[in-house]
């Protein structure tokens, strides 16, 4: 069953300056949040396969979105992570279900490899909550340059019986990072670390 979808939004995040200092080319992050029905809002069930399906639909969806509104080739994207926000009648394990089984490979396609794990937060909360949506290289977990994070935030949601479900695509890493560590340059992409 697809996902019954009541809001998408999509954002960009464009740092031109930082600490007096010029980027150029600018630092871009892109936010596409999905607020969905929760189908299991206020009942437990054993199998959760519902909303492990809907996460593989939402990982193409918010992946393209994003990729798409940073006007970017799939891959040039740099880094990537998931997040999602369950309304008070959910559970937790509502969140781990769209976010684990099936959402990281359509990202991964969105953004063409992803060897690196998805970076991923998760939490319950009520309207206008927000979850900072953890951030890594998506072919090597070790380049810090990419470590990071971008707020995710719906005014009017989640509620009760939805879920708010975050991904974010960069095409950089943070504005003048200089603590040393794997660089971009350096990337094997092999497993998925270095």
């Amino acid at each position: 069953m697809p996902a019954k979808i009541r809001k998408l939004i999509v954002q960009v995040d464009e740092t031109r300056q930082e600490m007096g200092r010029a980027i150029d080319p600018p630092a871009r992050k892109a936010l596409a949040m999905a607020v969905i029905e929760n189908p299991f809002a206020g009942r437990y069930a054993d199998t959760l396969d519902e909303l492990v399906d809907i996460g593989e639909e939402l990982g193409a969806l918010l992946g393209e979105r994003c990729v798409q509104a940073l006007g970017i080739a799939p891959g040039r994207a740099h880094s990537y992570g998931k997040a999602a926000i369950v309304g008070e009648a959910g559970e937790l394990e509502h969140a781990a279900a769209i976010l684990h089984p099936k959402l990281g490979a359509p990202l991964r396609r969105a953004v063409e490899k992803g060897a690196a794990l998805v970076p991923s937060a998760k939490k319950r909360g009520g309207l206008g909550t927000a979850i900072d949506v953890p951030l890594g290289h998506k072919d090597a977990a070790f380049v810090r340059s990419h470590f990071d994070a971008m707020e995710a935030r719906v005014a009017d949601a989640p509620r009760a019986n939805e879920i708010v479900v975050a991904v974010v695509v960069t095409d950089s890493g943070r504005p003048l990072p200089r603590i040393g560590g794997l660089q971009v340059s350096e990337i094997k992409g092999e497993d998925g670390l270095r």
